[in-house]
């Protein structure tokens, strides 16, 4: 199995995989109909229930071992890459059917995937259901349909691992540093003390193992995220159970704002932490403590060196995801205008001094769209497709 993990780590070999009938941030039901109408007679896809508006809602089985791992992802339905690297992970395995390692590799694990387990968020690309009800608050409550069938299959499949896929915004940075989270990770607490027992221990030795795989790729760019406990969490409820947990939060790699290049990292984290737990390899979990704690440094644009009213000022755009027409836009907005501002812009624009217009207009206001400025003479777009 090294010596295949060792080949996926170049894009090349990855290509070779790639479910490439998926692509970009709105990932719906559709997406999904696509690859089980191509693997159905391969792996078991199976209809686990309905959403608040009736749309289904399925689980895909792969191996027939032993050792069983629960995932689910697009919980939150604007939360897309992990699903995409979910269709990965079904094409690899399919395409490495009879390759000896993956043969004995699925002999060991049973691994069971709700691509999406929100799929009327999906439609709409939003954070919550129908019902306006986040699904990763509502695991004690269970009000929801979506969070009982998720919480009805773990108790049906008594997983020994639970892999919980989110997306995080382009906000995050890996430590005080200057370098975007492009992947982040957490063992949720299991009581308030944050007790570290066997079980975290178990899931912080898999993140420290995945984040090795991942570091010639990505050294300084995977972080983790606090673990204030929430029980109303699903990992939280989960991991307070005794499964070991591992939250999976897909970030923003440099330029990469549809997540394609993000989504090569989830499939890779997903296959070598496969392998590590049927091999039961894992590192030591104390490796975990070196991943920097996410902090919110970066925004989408900043303008720098701004003239305002006689005053040098920068100017913050972030990207508002919008769903209009069935397609997905980034709206460019300003969010903050103020002196000095110590974030970190993933581009960064010099206005050495200068006043800028916005459509035509010299006046720099909060929360306005803008999809292009115009520096001296020229014209800057801003607006992202």
């Amino acid at each position: 199995m090294e010596k295949l993990l060792e080949e996926f780590r170049t894009k090349r070999a990855y290509q070779t995989i790639k479910w490439k009938a998926a692509s970009g941030r709105y990932i719906t039901l559709a997406d999904l109909k696509k690859i089980k109408s191509k693997f159905d007679r391969f792996y078991q896809f199976e209809k686990i229930g309905e959403s608040v508006e009736e749309r289904k809602i399925y689980q895909i089985k792969i191996g027939s071992g032993p050792i069983k791992i629960l995932a689910w992802s697009q919980m939150h339905g604007n939360e897309s890459t992990t699903t995409k690297a979910i269709f990965d992970l079904i094409a690899f395995f399919n395409h490495y059917k009879d390759h000896e390692e993956i043969k004995k590799l699925l002999q060991q694990i049973t691994l069971v995937c709700v691509p999406i387990l929100n799929p009327d968020g999906a439609k709409y690309y939003t954070r919550v259901n129908a019902n306006h009800v986040d699904l990763n608050r509502d695991m004690q409550r269970l009000s929801q349909p979506e969070s009982s069938i998720l919480r009805k299959l773990s108790k049906e499949f008594q997983p020994d691992y639970c892999l919980n896929l989110h997306d995080q915004r382009t906000i995050f940075s890996a430590g005080p540093t200057n370098n975007p989270a492009v992947l982040s990770f957490l063992t949720p607490a299991r009581d308030e003390e944050r007790t570290i027992d066997e079980t975290r221990e178990e899931s912080m030795a898999l993140i420290a193992t995945m984040a090795d795989y991942l570091k010639p790729e990505l050294e300084n760019k995977i972080g983790r995220y606090d673990d204030g406990f929430n029980i109303n969490c699903a990992g939280d409820t989960f991991q307070s159970e005794g499964i070991p947990t591992i939250l999976f939060e897909a970030g923003h790699f440099p330029g990469d704002y549809q997540r394609e290049e993000t989504r090569r990292y989830i499939f890779l984290a997903l296959i070598s932490g496969l392998a590590a737990i049927a091999n039961d390899n894992t590192v030591d979990f104390h490796k975990y403590f070196d991943l920097p704690e996410n902090q919110k440094l970066f925004r989408d644009v900043i303008i720098r060196n701004v003239d305002f009213e006689g005053s040098l000022v920068d100017v913050v755009i972030q990207f508002k995801e919008t769903l209009k027409n069935g397609k997905l836009r980034f709206v460019p907005i300003i969010e903050k205008i103020g002196q000095s501002i110590q974030q970190i812009g993933h581009r960064e624009i010099d206005a050495q001094n200068e006043k800028i217009r916005i459509a035509g207009e010299e006046l720099l206001i909060e929360n306005v769209v803008v999809n292009k400025i115009f520096l001296k003479s020229t014209e800057i777009p801003i607006k992202m497709e």
